[in-house]
């Protein structure tokens, strides 16, 4: 039996760096020019308003944010044929809850502001890792913005900005280099938690997951020089291993996954221009893929929401990192098709149905079973999962149903809660894309696929465009957002998925119809109808209920940036260093690409930063502590290895003035020394006293 370390890690080849950078030898010339692709990567800060910003995910009113545990990312990759370079497409996946239709519209005009028509909406392609731990307020549609009190500018300027920053970085990036391709199975990252509906579906299809998880997980390398420089993961699995109860901004269990290999495997710093390493986590059919194995919040495989991050994130990794090696050579062309499609009355052909005739999707409706939640993410205790137990709403449904047969025929058995799409809080016109890297195709679409939906999908391109479903991946969470999206079968259990599943019984049906479409079109060399105007769906969402910063201000005899609580003046390593400051509230500037948080090591050259608010080992936690006053606690748990010496920890700030403008501030900690309790050195800091100091920005 293979043996694990406390982390539940698998063991790796020897040495992280020597796994991730492969071969260190350098390819002649003449290998150099056979290099059949141009590849770039770019990261960028895309962190929103760390503080009383509703969080986007488990839909939990009074959870907003209350700080920064790590920060979210945008990380892009290029990918261009060398020989006929207009042939590229990027490919971004984001820290983020989900991908709004609006979001990517601003992303698409900001690219032609800068690169002209390089990118389009069929060869951009946007995914998020659907971490439950970060802001929201960032869609245009009035769903996705109800528990966020509105629309929240400041949040949706950094996801824009950030992406649109990734794929110019990656764009300034190109240069020739190879692909790469591996899969294997990851068994111990992910549980599925709505087996009853799973376990609805034809023996052929559940043969193909005799776990009920999807542990397929894959990985693309971009590798120039013969050294890997980037890699993209797909693996299923929800990134949710933080709970309900958390109020920090994270990546959850992927945004580790790639923390992890950039900074803690790679030595990335965020800080350059030129990370030298990006890798991405990204999702596929993952709706009812659960990390949290214990099906309970935060849970699985221990009780610490936190450490179960690191864990799920540490497989991930490993399982990723294992295949460096494996990866064989990549070879095809770059090629792209994208339509969009009317999701609430797409006729579908009996071909595709399973019954033989035909249907048509509906207007979206929510489910009572979608206000249950799901079991690592429960709703209210008065609803429930399944059909025919929620009597109030099933009373009401049947009524609607027996007067609009045709409505039973695309909503029943869902007991209709709220009819989100007549009211305009949805969009019903949604993108659909089709990408190929080589022998690997992706089926892009703006939903959460269950991995028995997923695998039919997969099978319906891979049937089209003649090659096996296993070069055909589902990007789920891609280029907008609208719920779930179960096979027919799921859809009848009515649990939390297919109550989210909005257009109906034959929602799937619809989507293997229409990529089938765009599949054939690509085998055919032929372009793709565009499909209806993405100008039909409604526009409501904007509205913004909750107030700006309007003023800050100190305690009375105290300045912005006075220390409130110091350190001690000595840890060792694995503990806890904590520190207060006066502080201001963080929406005046979400500081992006920047940190609220240094520690700093003194060497001889001077203070030297060794950790932000990026990194895991920083905590930074902002509360009110007066009508406009505020404290920021900036935690620093010490890794092991930590080098001993003298340390401080620096918090910055900005700080909203009565006149209108801004102040930028920043406060010292004393020095404190990491090392053995026994180290007797001189101490410096008898005569050290903190400082802060204050810049202003107009």
């Amino acid at each position: 039996m293979e043996s694990t370390d406390a982390l539940g890690r698998r063991p790796l080849l020897k040495a992280g760096l020597a796994t991730l950078l492969g071969t260190a030898s350098t390819p002649s010339a003449s290998a150099e020019s056979r290099d059949p692709y141009l590849l770039g990567r770019g990261i960028a800060d895309v962190t929103g308003q760390a503080a009383e910003n509703g969080m986007m995910g488990y839909a939990r009113l009074g959870q907003r944010t209350s700080g920064i545990h790590q920060r979210q990312r945008a990380r892009a990759f290029a990918i261009a044929e060398r020989d006929a370079p207009d042939r590229r497409v990027a490919l971004v996946v984001v820290d983020a809850g989900m991908i709004f239709g609006c979001v990517r519209e601003a992303v698409l005009a900001r690219l032609s502001e800068r690169l002209g028509d390089r990118y389009t909406q069929s060869n951009l392609l946007l995914t998020a890792t659907h971490t439950h731990a970060g802001p929201g307020g960032f869609s245009c549609h009035t769903l996705y913005n109800v528990t966020t009190l509105g629309f929240q500018p400041g949040t949706f300027e950094s996801l824009v900005a950030g992406i649109t920053d990734s794929v110019v970085r990656a764009e300034d990036d190109l240069a020739p280099g190879r692909l790469r391709l591996a899969r294997a199975a990851l068994t111990d990252a992910s549980v599925n938690r709505s087996r009853r509906a799973f376990e609805r579906n034809p023996v052929a299809d559940k043969r193909h997951f005799p776990g009920a998880i999807d542990p397929t997980t894959t990985l693309l390398c971009l590798e120039r020089s013969g050294r890997t420089v980037g890699v993209v993961n797909w693996f299923a699995t929800h990134a949710t291993s933080l709970s309900p109860d958390n109020t920090l901004i994270s990546g959850d269990n992927k945004g580790y996954a790639a923390y992890h290999w950039e900074r803690e495997v790679s030595g990335v710093d965020y800080r350059e221009p030129s990370p030298g390493f990006v890798a991405a986590f990204a999702q596929s059919n993952s709706a009812d893929m659960s990390p949290n194995l214990e099906l309970r919040p935060g849970t699985g495989p221990t009780d610490d929401e936190f450490a179960n991050t690191r864990i799920i994130g540490q497989r991930q990794y490993a399982a990723a990192a294992e295949l460096v090696h494996a990866a064989r050579p990549v070879h095809g062309r770059i090629d792209h098709r994208a339509s969009t499609v009317d999701m609430s009355a797409t006729r579908v052909d009996g071909s595709f149905t399973g019954d033989g005739r035909e249907h048509t999707t509906c207007a979206a409706t929510l489910g009572a079973s979608f206000a249950a939640g799901a079991e690592d993410g429960p709703g209210p205790s008065f609803f429930e999962e399944g059909a025919g137990n929620n009597p109030f709403f099933g009373t009401i449904s049947r009524a609607l149903y027996r007067a609009s047969p045709e409505l039973r025929s695309r909503q029943a058995p869902k007991e209709i809660l709220l009819p989100v799409g007549p009211m305009g809080w949805v969009p019903h016109v949604l993108p659909i894309q089709l990408v190929r890297v080589g022998e690997l195709y992706l089926a892009a679409l703006p939903q959460e696929v269950s991995i028995v939906g997923g695998l039919r999908l997969r099978r319906t391109v891979a049937r089209r465009l003649g090659t096996d479903p296993d070069n055909v991946l589902v990007a789920g969470y891609a280029n907008d957002y609208a719920g779930y999206l179960t096979t027919p079968e799921e859809y009848d259990q009515q649990d939390y998925e297919g109550g989210h599943t909005m257009f109906g019984r034959w929602s799937l049906p619809a989507y293997q119809q229409e990529f089938a479409r765009l599949a054939s079109d690509m085998a055919a060399g032929e372009p793709s109808a565009p499909g209806p105007s993405p100008e039909d769906n409604p526009r409501g969402g904007r509205v913004r209920l909750q107030p700006g910063v309007v003023l800050d201000a100190p305690p009375a005899g105290r300045n912005f940036g006075d220390v409130l609580r110091e350190p001690r003046r000595q840890y060792r390593a694995g503990e806890s260093v904590r520190v207060a400051f006066v502080s201001a509230h963080p929406n005046n500037n979400p500081r992006r690409g920047d940190s609220f948080l240094l520690v700093q090591r003194r060497s001889a050259s001077g203070w030297r930063t060794v950790a932000d608010d990026g990194d895991w080992s920083t905590t930074y936690r902002w509360e009110r502590s007066g009508i406009a006053s505020s404290t920021a606690t900036i935690t620093w748990r010490i890794p092991e290895g930590t080098p001993g010496g003298l340390y401080r920890i620096v918090h910055r700030g900005d700080a909203k003035q009565a006149f209108g403008g801004t102040v930028s501030f920043s406060g010292t900690s004393r020095q404190f020394r990491v090392g053995p309790a026994s180290d007797q050195s001189p101490d410096p800091l008898r005569r050290q006293d903190s400082t802060a100091s204050i810049r202003y920005r107009w």
